[in-house]
């Protein structure tokens, strides 16, 4: 609440000379204002919903279940190398052996955009084989995760492990 202090100023003074009138000093109560902000504060901090954290789903197979099936062509796989420095290097209709050649991207459009090529290119058996490197992060697995659901890959493999073959065309992108 405001309060009006009467005390101080004017006082009587010696001798003669004009009379001024007491000067009122004015001191406002903050008190309320500060009530006031704390259950403002405390509303929205109630009122506001929390972002739940979101993850995507990952299929695994059974690691009790043998089931048996048919090698894939090479011709229908693109491999993945995820490389450093946000870096995808990749090999689409041809195995490492045969000689292909090893085009490098970066994570976002142009990788998106290779995904799709390739898809159009090999037809509805596409496969994606991820192959992350020695070199690559845990964000880009995240990163080419999102890329395939991004991309509506259904078919895709994650392999922690590079053949020989494969060690050697990677291997000056890996310096």
């Amino acid at each position: 609440m405001a309060n009006i202090d009467t005390g101080g100023g004017g006082g009587k003074h010696k001798g003669g000379g004009k009379v001024r009138g007491k000067k009122m000093s004015t001191r406002v109560d903050m008190t309320p204002m500060v009530d006031l902000g704390f259950l403002l504060i405390t509303f929205f901090i109630l009122a506001t919903t929390l972002n739940k954290p979101s993850s995507m789903t990952l299929n695994v197979p059974d690691k009790t279940e043998k089931v048996e099936t048919e090698p894939i062509k090479a011709s229908k796989v693109m491999t993945l190398f995820l490389g450093q420095n946000n870096e995808v290097h990749y090999i689409a209709g041809k195995a490492a052996n045969e000689d292909p050649k090893l085009e490098t991207v970066r994570y976002g459009q142009q990788l998106r955009q290779a995904i799709l090529d390739a898809r159009a290119k090999i037809g509805p058996d596409f496969v994606v084989v991820i192959k992350p490197t020695p070199k690559s992060t845990y964000r880009n697995m995240v990163d080419i995760l999102d890329e395939m659901a991004i991309t509506k890959s259904k078919r895709y493999a994650l392999v922690d492990q590079l053949t020989p073959d494969e060690e050697k065309l990677i291997a000056d992108k890996l310096k």
